[in-house]
């Protein structure tokens, strides 16, 4: 490696040229790392005593041995961002002075618009792609060289090289600007240039190492550059071409940076098992390539496999699904907003385009999962457990009969996961506040539209209260309410039965029922299903909301159905418990009589807590599981030593029963500790247990 101090310009001017390599991630820098730069310049332009402006480093790998006077192009590792920014900012300096009259271009000398396209932006005697100084990877390339040209910019091309482009074009039309601080500026910056030598170098250790002032990379970015760095350009160019940039054509610019991420996630979900953070996809990625290419040594295999997963993601999460009744089904699942449901669903799809599952059979268990997920939170269940139950959801499925066995999973589940009933759901529809509902829009599109084959665009229509909000009721209402008319507001002004849709929102204001039903424009004239049966109506009260509330509520019940399964079918899908080659007979210290007393009344207890606690005798403890082990049970002679998973910081002990074993080794799971005798507050180790397991 070679590091030095060097003026950005004589990096340019010096360098035959620079190529971002195809594993880079494509140029990201938004207008305000532009602004910030711009101001940069301007403030050591505009400063005699500042002699330069450090920008930070420019990485690149020289190809062989060579060095900048070679023509040998250099690969860029790191520094791109500055690299295209500058070179943004040259192309429409070189603009920006050609308009000048000459007067004002001659006290800038060396940045007359031919020395600037020249010196800094193309090799003049070279042709075609080494003309240019700097080469982008595909997705920005062709744009990058229409700016450098002055040519015609492409279509579907760069949006971030063409909007910082404009940005710098603004911003040297500005009449205050001054050309000579900005050319002074432009020559104050400063970079360390690395060069690296492939034969001694490695580009990934160093470019992972590299703490780059840029923008922060993305997981998607550093999995890229880990599968593609260091394979022979060869391969490089063919593994991008075939398998990375179509799925990055497929997924579209916004959506790459904003979602890829996400479903790397997903995928490594669907692959391994497990679900890794969101900080820690790289890493988890990494680890599942070394496992899946250690046979082989070819990471092709796995490229191939991600490409797949990618096209599948695509169907599902972006809208790019081509049958139609699976396209309106994977987009009721996008509008609730349940990524959670996408490893389970990825799945799913890889056995459709396997021939296992009919198009059929997909989309009724997609209208499944959405109406799981909708019906929970419509009935306020808590979503922390979402995540668990459905990357492991295909684990326990009958493949040969796969949608009934769907069907007898989500029957199957309990408590916190159960599939809420249909008078859980009903009764939730009618009583909770759905005008405050995260879900309202789409939960009044699909009543408006139900068995509709002409749909209504509700974005056209507001939230109208039939019984208005204002809290000062007209004597109208209050007559027409009675006595209970405040108490009557605050129990269903927000519920189903009082909530409608109208075009007629600020005409209806807080006028009493009937004249909201008879003026123009009012219920009698509306062609919205919801407001179907008002104009019969001649009050509005406690019974006509109920009555409202309790047939929409129908509708809705067989809108997002739950599966339907005979109870003996149930009962043939699910599992038994699986057998353990351990009992309590394995634990000595468990068998005198009080110890056995004791660990009966503990085990009593804890499978109490809910129906989908499972108890497993291991070599050396017993372990208690929900979605995981909460608390387990590790046998000693003098007590019951508890083993409690949860941090130690989140668990409220009054009287320091507990302790800390974050870092040390110990039987069992979890960072906290508790002991448990015949002589200690039984009751009170077991609010600690209950803790574990509620966390």
């Amino acid at each position: 490696m070679k590091a030095s101090e060097t003026k950005l310009l004589d990096l340019l001017a010096k360098g035959s040229q620079f190529v971002i390599p195809i594993y880079q991630r494509t140029y990201s820098w938004t207008e305000g790392e532009c602004a910030q730069l711009w101001d940069d310049i301007l403030r050591a332009g505009g400063d005699e005593a500042q002699n330069a402006h450090f920008t930070g480093s420019i990485v690149h790998v020289e190809k062989g041995l060579s060095n900048l006077t070679s023509q040998e192009p250099n690969l860029v590792i790191d520094g791109q961002q500055r690299l295209t920014t500058v070179t943004l900012l040259l192309a429409a300096l070189a603009e920006r002075l050609d308009q000048l009259p000459e007067e004002e271009r001659e006290p800038l000398d060396g940045f007359s618009p031919r020395k600037v396209r020249n010196r800094y932006l193309v090799n003049n005697d070279e042709e075609a792609e080494r003309y240019f100084k700097l080469l982008l990877s595909q997705t920005d390339r062709d744009t990058l060289k229409a700016v450098v040209r002055a040519a015609q910019l492409p279509k579907n091309g760069s949006e971030r090289i063409e909007s910082n482009f404009g940005y710098f074009q603004s911003r040297l039309t500005d009449p205050g600007v001054d050309f000579g601080v900005v050319c002074r500026g432009l020559a104050k910056l400063v970079v360390v240039d690395i060069r690296l030598d492939r034969s001694q170098d490695n580009p990934q250790l160093i470019f992972e190492s590299m703490n780059s002032t840029g923008r922060k990379l993305s997981q998607a970015d550093l999995i890229r550059n880990f599968v593609l760095m260091g394979l022979e350009p060869s391969t490089q160019e063919r593994f991008y071409a075939q398998y990375w940039r179509p799925m990055e054509n497929d997924f579209g610019q916004a959506a790459y940076e904003a979602q890829f991420d996400e479903f790397v996630r997903h995928y490594l979900t669907v692959v391994t098992g497990d679900i890794p953070r969101l900080g820690d996809i790289y890493e988890a990625f990494k680890i599942h390539a070394r496992s899946a290419t250690s046979d082989t040594g070819s990471v092709e295999p796995l490229l191939s496999q991600l490409r797949d997963y990618a096209g599948r993601y695509c169907a599902v999460a972006l809208g790019q699904e081509k049958d139609k009744r699976l396209a309106a089904a994977f987009q009721d699942l996008r509008e609730i907003k349940a990524d959670v449901v996408y490893p389970f669903l990825l799945e799913v799809y890889t056995d459709y385009e396997l021939g296992t599952l009919t198009t059929q059979e997909v989309a009724e268990i997609v209208d499944l999962v959405t109406s799981y997920i909708f019906r929970r939170a419509v009935c306020r269940i808590p979503t922390n457990s979402l995540n668990t139950t459905f990357a492991t959801f295909a684990k326990g499925l009958r493949k040969d009969r796969y949608l009934d066995s769907v069907k007898a999973h989500f029957l199957s589940m309990r408590s916190y996961r159960a599939f809420p009933t249909d008078a859980e759901f009903g009764d939730a529809l009618k009583t909770t506040d759905l005008y405050h509902f995260k879900r309202r829009s789409y939960f009044l599109r699909h009543l408006e539209n139900h068995h509709r084959k002409e749909h209504v665009t509700i974005e056209d229509y507001t939230i109208e209260h039939i019984l208005p909000q204002n809290e000062n009721l007209s004597l109208e209402w209050q007559k027409a309410l009675g006595e209970n008319w405040a108490e009557i507001q605050t129990q269903y002004l927000h519920t189903l039965g009082n909530l409608t849709l109208t075009g007629y929102n600020a005409e209806y204001s807080d006028h009493p029922f009937l004249v909201k039903r008879d003026k123009e424009g009012g219920f009698k004239d509306s062609p919205l299903r919801l407001n179907q049966g008002l104009a019969q109506l001649d009050s509005w009260t406690v019974e006509e909301i109920r009555a409202r509330a309790e047939r929409l509520a129908k509708n809705a019940l067989d809108i997002w159905q739950m599966p339907q399964l005979p109870e003996p079918l149930i009962a043939e899908f699910q599992e038994p418990r699986a057998a353990t080659a351990f009992s309590i007979e394995d634990h000595p210290n468990l068998l005198p009589a009080p110890r056995r007393a004791l660990f009966e009344k503990f085990r009593s207890e804890v499978m109490a807590l809910d129906p989908t606690v499972t108890e497993q005798f291991l070599k050396l403890y017993v372990a208690y599981k929900a979605e995981t082990n909460f608390v387990d049970v590790v046998p000693q002679v003098a007590r019951l030593r508890l083993s409690l998973n949860l941090p130690f910081e989140a668990l409220h002990d009054e009287r320091h029963l507990a302790w800390d074993v974050t870092g040390r080794g110990h039987w069992g799971n979890g960072n906290v500790e508790v002991g448990l005798d015949e002589s200690s507050d039984f009751t009170y180790v077991m609010g600690l247990v209950r803790q574990a397991f509620e966390y």
